[in-house]
């Protein structure tokens, strides 16, 4: 028989979409429209509704960046249209290929309830089934003229400020159609069959069988009369449609789903439209379709809908307790999960998952970050304190070098706690239910033999929109079909629980999910990595002393306060905002977000500071750092012993001579420092002829994701920055100071290197002025010293990596992240680099002619991306490092709280015991504070820091009727030995890096 299936194929494509699909709405009349432009921000809706009008037609130009319009179409279902279905079909001037990311729409009616939302594949509004004759139809648009951003390049379409006037868009057609629902279910059906047809191999007979079904279909179709014979050309394909899968076939658990990110080419007051217009057009849907379910992640999201849009929140409560609108995730936002701190991890989980408790009834088991940038290794064992069991993630298989080598796993992270783990092998978390994305699943699939099940989140994402009609039309036809995978609607839960049944012993991937991309997010926009920073040690800061007031002399504890500004910074650590991938408007409005934060924080820790310390002025200190520092105790005041002063003297070549009694320090004529000795140990720390505090510049250009990415290449292209400007020596007893400038390009550099009395640390203050344009700017310190491996401080705790690229896994990652300190040792000597603001750093080794080994360390200070922000990072910034040597992993944690909680508050007249103390300091408090119920307990959470096995005594320094073990939402669970009580105190008997919540009532 003659082969004609190419012949058959480009007949499908042709005929469907040029005759079948237009035939959709075979009738029309067009409405009238009407349009108010308001001035400035977004209005109220009743104010929107009440403007007045200036009558606009098809084709009008419309919406200057980010401005809003209101738009009015009214019309009259035609007598002859009774007992039909009616839509309305309203076009923005929608790009067709680009939902999310343009203009949107949410449609009221003339009551002010929503509707649902527009979109570019979703541009029509249900009037009646069946319509009635002469009905008056009226709807009101909220229109938002967001512009299309372009890509990978500079633009002034990121901030209203900057975007200009130019209308951006022409309104498209907007009618009152009927709908023929025999030709809508004959496209669904042809589109299944045709795609699925191009999934199968040529071969099998399943595949000719459809190509003769859509022969004969297609045959029954009258291009003269689509609508009086699809019913003829659907009967065609009911046979090939009906027969069922085969019992082996791959199953996938559809998610109706729109990944809305909470900031990124919008700002956040865009966000809170984008969920409004989308959580409605999900209401909608579920209203029509029985068995579709909808699962939307981000407690911060909803909250927008119960601020800002209670009309919609109101039926997506209502969804919810029916089980099919699903809150998923439990978290705050999709966070970044490498940068946020240990505290601010386990907060997007506190304040996530306590909002469904509170709003819906809803604990989640499932952690929801599909599009996170890689994941740090702490978080298996936050998700496990937060009362959650599984994560589910897609972003990694976007990385460039290595393909991961599991779908379902678990994942253990530094304290060996393990999370079942899915992957979904569908590749994206914006599925649309086509066959080749289905296809792909059940052939990418890993775990074959051992699994046959995977998750499909099902709906458009990043700028939301959601699920459509069409995708579940696709699903419910492949829920059942030969040849393809098998699909049904399913929760998150359902589909985990079913997994885990499935396959109990799944692979384990041991420590952090690393993201082979997207590495510059760790460096870009600094300030607000460095609000971020900063805010999580005030609120630290802010809590300790307002608990210690509390119980110490009855202040009232800040309750709303910190609760609010606690979500404040956990939606900043957005997977877009944190990460520095967002547009200029998002970044501008986080600077100030982050000063008033400081402000009113700054705020509760003087009142709490001044209450406790007498209200008059003294010697005593606060040390709001989980460790002793020169005398004043952790987590109290007393007076600062300043010990010995140092001394500074000039080099007979240039430069000075920085010391102490424990470490002596060389810096030339450059402002380089070309030695560092340890005089304890009498070990040199650096390596022959090779200076550190090296500012090194390179060219920054990456392939694609300017903000996002930074290429291996860029160390092609390196400037040390050597030149000085000025170099002084500035004593200030007891500590001593040098003070350099540098000039570079059009940017300014100066630093302060100041050694202490009896530390071994130098600190390194560097202010950047920066107004460079794809530049990479890095702070080198080479390091005399033998090691495979280095610690990186994650949450609670540190994970090491190689020093070496053996694998292309090791390859890979050579630009990767820490928190607040980086070390590396030999046995019994090591070094640690601590730092109070940036993320990104990049570490490599080298063997030298001598045979000793060089690990040259660097942090990474600023970039200068265009895209999407093109004056990223420009101004001032001020960054401050500690290098400190022979440092213990004991150290690295001490000065790296140190350097972020520096003990600088003015001095009170009266000293302040501490609420707890512990005899250990590798027992590390992270949280002191009171209960979130507002019950007056005293909860504190503390973690073994250095990745051994200890034991501590806790004490608590007020009377106490007893302790409860606690998770992180503070509630009781089972005790084990992990905090038994002694006659002083509670003995802590913690395994690495364990983590554990108590929680104190007050006698």
């Amino acid at each position: 028989m003659h082969d004609d299936r190419r012949l058959i194929e480009g007949r499908l494509g042709r005929v469907l979409g040029g005759r079948i699909a237009p035939a959709i709405y075979r009738e029309s009349v067009p409405l009238r429209a009407s349009m108010w432009v308001a001035p400035g921000e977004p209005v109220s809706v009743a104010e929107g509704l009440a403007a007045p009008r200036t009558p606009v037609e098809p084709g009008a130009r419309w919406g200057a960046p980010w401005s809003t319009s209101w738009l009015t179409v009214e019309g009259t279902v035609p007598p002859e249209w009774a007992g039909k279905i009616v839509e309305a079909i309203i076009d923005l001037g929608f790009d067709g290929g680009m939902t999310g990311f343009q203009c949107e729409g949410l449609v009221y009616r003339p009551d002010g309830s929503p509707v649902k939302g527009l979109h570019p594949q979703n541009k029509w509004v249900r009037i009646a089934t069946p319509a009635v004759g002469g009905e008056r139809v009226l709807f009101h648009v909220e229109a938002a003229a967001n512009p299309v951003i372009p890509f990978f390049g500079p633009t002034a379409l990121g901030d209203k400020d900057t975007a200009g006037p130019e209308p951006q868009y022409r309104l498209g057609r907007m009618d009152l159609v009927v709908f023929d629902e025999t030709v809508w279910e004959l496209v669904q059906d042809l589109e299944v069959l045709g795609e699925l047809m191009h999934e199968m191999p040529e071969d099998p007979a399943r595949r000719y069988d459809i190509v003769r079904a859509i022969e004969r279909a297609l045959d029954a179709v009258d291009l003269r009369d689509v609508n009086g014979t699809a019913a003829a050309a659907r009967e065609c394909l009911t046979e090939v449609l009906a027969r069922p899968a085969i019992g082996s076939a791959h199953r996938v658990s559809a998610v109706g789903h729109a990944h809305i990110d909470t900031a990124w080419l919008w700002p956040l007051r865009e966000t809170v439209r984008k969920v409004a217009r989308t959580a409605a057009n999900m209401t909608s849907l579920l209203d029509e379709e029985p068995d579709f379910i909808f699962t939307m992640s981000q407690a911060a999201q909803y909250d927008f809908l119960k601020q800002h849009r209670p009309e919609v929140y109101s039926r997506v409560k209502e969804a919810v307790a029916e089980g099919r609108f699903v809150p998923a995730g439990g978290m705050w936002v999709e966070s970044d999960t490498n940068m946020p701190g240990s505290e601010a991890m386990a907060r997007q989980f506190v304040h996530g998952k306590r909002f469904f408790l509170e709003e819906f009834g809803i604990d989640n088991e499932e952690a929801w970050l599909p599009d996170t940038f890689g994941f740090a290794a702490g978080l298996p064992q936050i998700i496990k304190a937060a009362g959650s069991k599984w994560l589910l993630t897609q972003k990694i298989s976007w990385s460039q070098t290595n393909t991961f080598p599991h779908h379902t796993f678990l994942w253990e992270g530094i304290d060996g706690t393990r999370i079942f783990t899915h992957f979904p092998p569908v590749d994206t978390y914006n599925c649309s239910m086509q066959g080749r994305e289905i296809a792909h699943a059940a052939r990418n699939f890993k775990e074959k033999g051992r699994a046959s099940r995977s998750l499909a989140p099902t709906g458009w994402g990043d700028g939301g929109g959601g699920t459509t009609r069409e995708m579940v039309a696709k699903a419910a036809r492949m829920r059942d079909l030969e040849g393809s995978p098998t699909v049904v609607w399913e929760t998150p839960a359902e589909f985990f629980r079913a997994a885990e049944a499935e396959y109990p012993t799944p692979a384990v991937w041991v420590g952090e999910l690393y993201l082979e991309l997207h590495r510059a997010t760790l460096t870009s926009q600094a300030k607000t990595k460095q609000g971020n920073r900063r805010s999580e040690h005030l609120l630290r800061e802010a809590e300790l002393w307002a608990a210690t007031a509390a119980v110490r002399a009855g202040l009232d504890y800040p309750y709303a306060e910190l609760d609010r500004i606690w979500k404040t910074v956990l939606l900043h650590q957005f997977h877009d905002i944190l990460p520095g991938s967002s547009i200029a408007w998002v970044h501008r409005e986080a600077r100030q977000t982050y000063a008033t934060v400081a402000a009113e924080l700054s705020s509760i820790i003087e009142r709490a500071q001044w209450t406790l310390g007498g209200a008059a002025s003294g010697q005593n200190v606060f040390n709001a750092a989980p460790h002793a520092w020169r005398g004043i105790p952790a987590g109290g005041a007393g007076p600062e012993d300043t010990g010995r002063a140092c001394s500074i003297t000039e080099r007979a070549d240039g430069g000075f001579v920085l010391a102490n009694e424990v470490l002596r320090v060389e810096i030339d004529a450059r402002g380089l420092i070309v030695s560092m000795l340890d005089l304890e140990h009498d070990r040199e720390t650096l390596p022959p002829g090779s200076p550190a505090n090296l500012l090194q510049l390179h060219q920054d250009l990456p392939n694609s994701w300017d903000a996002w990415d930074v290429d291996l290449f860029y160390r092609n292209r390196v400037t040390d920055l050597t030149g000085i400007d000025f170099l002084a020596a500035e004593p200030d007893s007891p500590s001593v100071t040098v003070r350099l400038g540098r000039s570079f390009g059009s940017s300014t550099v100066e630093q302060t290197l100041t050694l202490r009395p009896g530390a071994r640390a130098l600190d390194i203050a560097t202010t950047v002025d920066w107004h460079e344009t794809e530049k990479f700017l890095k702070l080198a310190f080479p390091l005399d010293i033998h090691a495979d491996r280095y610690a990186a401080e994650t949450q609670f705790g540190h994970l090491y990596r190689p020093t070496h690229t053996n694998t292309s896994w090791e390859y890979a990652k050579f630009e990767a992240c820490n928190h607040r300190f980086l070390h590396l040792t030999e046995p019994g000597w090591g070094v640690a680099l601590v730092n109070d603001s940036t993320y990104g750093h990049d570490l490599t080794r080298t063997v030298r002619p001598d045979g000793g080994t060089t690990v040259t360390v660097r942090a990474s200070l600023l970039r200068a991306p265009q895209f999407p922000d093109p004056q990223t990072d420009h101004g001032t910034h001020t960054f401050h490092h500690s290098v400190i040597a022979g440092a213990s992993i004991t150290d690295a944690v001490r000065e790296g709280y140190r350097i972020n909680l520096p003990p600088f508050t003015p001095g009170v007249a009266e000293p302040v015991t501490p609420l707890f103390t512990v005899d250990n300091d590798d027992v590390v408090t992270s949280a002191v504070k009171l209960a979130d119920d507002g019950s007056g307990d005293v909860v504190i959470r503390v973690y073994e820091a250095a990745g051994a096995r200890t034991s501590a005594l806790l004490t608590p320094g007020f009377p106490t009727t007893g302790h409860t073990r606690c998770d992180l939402l503070e509630r009781a669970r089972p005790a084990d030995d992990a905090a038994t009580p002694e006659e002083r105190g509670i003995r802590l008997r913690l395994r690495p890096f364990q983590l554990i919540t108590l929680r104190f009532t007050r006698g």
